[in-house]
């Protein structure tokens, strides 16, 4: 017995708007798979499914509809900013190396 199916209901505005992300210019690979995944998942295919033509795993389709749910198309699509590493030298190191140079 498998999982019971995803239903995210996609919003008809954002098909389009996914649609006319895919016929436009240069994307990312990764907001591109997910904009496929998206349409998919509104036309009712499982994540299984999908992910035997996408390079997706289920789990990944999934966790997708349920930002899409959560967080809406962009939520969805792209990724937040993330902070990066700390800075390993304050001001005055990097001030006295910049002179020592």
């Amino acid at each position: 017995m498998g999982r019971p199916p995803l239903n995210i209901d996609v919003a008809k505005k954002d098909q389009h708007e996914l649609r006319r992300l895919l016929k436009g210019g240069v994307q990312q690979v990764r907001v591109v798979l997910r904009a496929l995944a998206l349409l998919q998942l509104a036309e009712d295919a499982s994540a299984p499914r999908i992910a035997q033509v996408l390079p997706l795993t289920p789990q990944a389709i999934r966790r997708l509809g349920h930002r899409y749910q959560q967080a809406g198309l962009d939520g969805a699509l792209y990724e937040k900013q993330r902070p990066g590493a700390a800075e390993v030298l304050d001001a005055n190191q990097k001030q006295w190396l910049a002179m020592v140079r």
